[in-house]
């Protein structure tokens, strides 16, 4: 990586430079020993051509493609969707070609967190209620509130999840969302789960517990509202047994191999391949060290970038796994008479991202250097320690109601252009540059910016993951803990009657 005052080129093979604030036309920038003068405004972010790109060139950032030249480039042009194109189309085929890393000696740290019964470990004492069917989303919405009000202190809250579905759905939607809501009944953030169902819905109570299978009946109990005169008055008794439960845990040191973090990120912008996710990617690598889990989602910003990920599959297996993986996405697409390459999103052109190719580059940094040891497809929960990656849409509340569904106790959430969203578990939002940590502070928890400020990515990584357990143990809350941002939604593909 060359930095400079105001570019910074990533890779020693890169043919653009990203600006690293407002360029204006007629500056002279220098970058290492090249001096170039700027031929257009470019934006913070945005990237700049320091050589001459001939027309169907690649274009070159991160070391890899991005797309390619749709017309002669002079050295100091402004690179973006007005010059630059895609280089993807279509299904591919694919080569094992491994590229593994070798084991590295396991680390050992701890936090303090909950272990539960069955020796799950949770990083919060809550109480959620989760609907069978939407139809109920009020009652539990008015429950929480009550009993928050009635039990403060207790607990470290009460919490309801709204969702739409679990009624008039058909076929795999159907099944997709028992599996997510038995999932969040599972998950040992929550200590005690009250289920709170209708009674006439496709997603019954009897027909939700034969997808739920074996469960705790001090930890999790049942309500249909149906079937009481005063289902408020019925469902504060039981949330009281719950909190009578949730009392005998207490906080205990744990071992961060029992750490399971889903990585995220969203309104992504110039820097997010630059900060925020190389961040997290290094962090996935020293927790994995340490024996932990991570998760990797958002399979259509993988397109481009798959083969990084293939080629540190552990064995020819889990490379068949991802490839279905990501062949399977592209179908789906297809299915829907979809442009399959139809991305980044408009937030993230104006951030300075171009191409699918540079977004997922970008992205898939978030996984870091670590061996992919497990294919997840999506509803399905994580059971081998290591990087791990979970079938799953970009939309980022889908994605993180994904991991979290998946088993995630924390989501690591990188943005440069700001969101307020959270998941039901600690939602770490982390941007991309200092300007936006500052100006959303209520939004943001960490800043990542500071790797551009003289911070080493090893002294950052450091912070990062002792932040990271500080939050696991419950002595920091994030911001969407704090604000209240907690939602779920639920993929679906077919039809709703």
């Amino acid at each position: 990586m060359i930095k400079g005052d105001k570019l910074i080129k990533i890779h020693e093979n890169d043919n653009v430079a990203v600006a690293l604030e407002d360029i204006k036309k007629g500056e002279i920038i220098k970058l290492g020993d090249l001096e170039i003068t700027a031929k257009e405004d470019i934006d913070t972010g945005h990237k700049i051509a320091f050589q001459n790109i001939a027309e169907n060139e690649y274009i070159i950032k991160y070391g890899y493609p991005i797309g390619y030249a749709t017309r002669p480039i002079t050295a100091g042009e402004y690179i973006h969707t007005h010059n630059l194109k895609t280089n993807l189309k279509g299904l591919l085929e694919y080569t094992y070609r491994p590229e593994l890393n070798q084991e590295t000696s396991r680390l050992n740290a701890e936090f303090m967190g909950y272990v539960r019964e069955n020796d799950d470990v949770g990083i919060r004492n809550e109480i959620w209620i989760v609907n069978t069917v939407g139809c109920v989303n009020k009652t539990a919405e008015i429950l929480a509130k009550e009993a928050n009000q009635k039990f403060a202190g207790k607990t470290d809250g009460i919490f309801s999840f709204t969702h739409p579905f679990g009624c008039s759905q058909l076929g795999d939607d159907h099944l997709t969302t028992q599996k997510i809501l038995a999932d969040i009944v599972k998950h040992p953030n929550a200590a005690g789960v009250l289920v709170l169902g209708l009674g006439c819905e496709n997603n019954n109570i009897p027909e939700f517990k034969k997808v739920l299978g074996a469960y705790n009946d001090k930890r999790v109990k049942f309500l249909v509202a149906q079937e009481v005169e005063d289902e408020i008055e019925e469902g504060l008794k039981i949330i009281e047994e719950l909190v009578d439960y949730t009392q005998t845990f207490k906080r205990q040191p744990c071992p961060v191999s029992k750490l399971i973090v889903g990585l995220k990120c969203g309104g992504s912008d110039g820097f997010s391949g630059i900060t925020g996710n190389p961040l997290i990617g290094a962090f996935s690598d020293l927790l994995i060290q340490h024996g932990g889990t991570t998760i990797l989602t958002e399979v259509p910003e993988m397109f481009g970038a798959e083969t990084i990920l293939m080629n540190r599959c552990i064995n020819k297996g889990i490379f068949n796994k991802t490839v279905d993986l990501i062949n399977n996405f592209k179908e789906y697409y297809m299915k829907h008479n979809q442009e399959i390459y139809e991305n980044p999103s408009p937030g993230n052109k104006k951030g300075g991202i171009s191409t699918l190719e540079e977004k997922s580059l970008g992205c898939t940094q978030k996984g870091g250097t670590a061996n992919v040891v497990d294919v997840l497809d999506y509803g399905e929960r994580v059971s081998t320690p290591g990087l791990n990656l979970l079938k799953g849409p970009g939309n980022d509340i889908i994605a993180s109601t994904a991991l979290m569904a998946a088993g995630a106790h924390i989501i690591l959430f990188t943005t440069g252009r700001g969101t307020p969203l959270g998941a039901p578990v600690p939602t770490i939002k982390i941007a991309t540059n200092t300007n936006l940590y500052h100006r959303k502070n209520s939004w943001i928890d960490y800043n990542a910016g500071q790797l551009l400020e003289g911070k080493s990515m090893d002294m950052v990584k450091k912070d990062f993951f002792e932040f990271v357990l500080r939050v696991a143990s419950g002595e920091v809350k994030t911001k969407n803990e704090q604000n209240g941002y907690r939602e779920i939604s639920i993929f679906k593909d077919g039809v709703i009657l």
